[in-house]
């Protein structure tokens, strides 16, 4: 790789964790002068690095007026919510017909493995990551990397205000289990596909992801109010 090129990659990756962490407030113009010189990188590959972010969703740009933070709201989380039904679900599909027992096994014992740690109310940031690990495992089970690409987009794009949800079901009650329930939706999942069968499993999927989509308008409310008004 240049050293051109690795300059462009060191400025986008950090400029993609401030941006997916809300580090620019929603719709906030971003001044490149300023940002520049906080992460010690030239316009060339910072303008470079905006452009790509643009086209990832993660930041808009206006002519004439520059580059912006993408905006925060129920309305945007919910379309990307939908998406990540549509993918995870398409995935899953795929997944119950190409992947392998090995491959099950494998993620079956990831579950294993994560699945106890959902229970601890201080994990907040590690259950997420443990919830994203499981999903994308499953996804890549398709065989699809364009289908794992874009999930692994989605989730960066919505892993805020997810954090925010989590923190907020972890007040209520442990996440490895509903309430009442015998098995976990994750299990739930991965028990049909072991079993090959498509239509729970992706039935199971959808449940899944749309009971946290109903939840959406709430945690983007905290995760607004968090972001102007920090706490102590």
């Amino acid at each position: 790789m240049s050293k051109a090129g690795s300059s462009v990659d060191r400025v986008y990756d950090q400029v993609r964790r401030m941006a997916a962490n809300f580090e620019f407030k929603p719709d906030e113009r971003i001044n490149e002068s300023t940002l520049s010189t906080t992460l010690g990188a030239s316009r060339t590959p910072l303008r470079e690095a905006l452009n790509r972010l643009v086209a990832e969703g993660f930041l808009t740009f206006q002519n004439g007026r520059g580059f912006f933070c993408r905006s925060l709201n129920p309305g945007r989380i919910i379309e990307l919510y939908e998406a990540r039904v549509a993918i995870e679900c398409e995935a899953l599909r795929l997944s119950v017909a190409r992947g392998t027992d090995d491959e099950f096994k494998s993620v079956s014992d990831y579950l294993d493995q994560t699945e106890p740690h959902y229970e601890n109310p201080d994990r907040a940031i590690d259950i997420l990551e443990m919830d994203e690990g499981f999903h994308i495992k499953l996804a890549t089970l398709s065989q699809n990397s364009e289908l794992v690409g874009i999930l692994r987009n989605i989730n960066d794009r919505i892993r805020y205000v997810r954090l925010v949800d989590i923190r907020l079901l972890l007040r209520r009650q442990p996440l490895g289990k509903n309430k009442g329930a015998e098995l976990s939706a994750h299990r739930i999942i991965l028990n049909a596909l072991a079993a090959r069968d498509q239509k729970t499993a992706v039935s199971a999927m959808r449940n899944h992801i749309e009971r946290r989509r109903e939840e959406a308008t709430e945690a983007v409310r905290i995760a607004y109010s968090q972001l102007y008004v920090p706490a102590d």
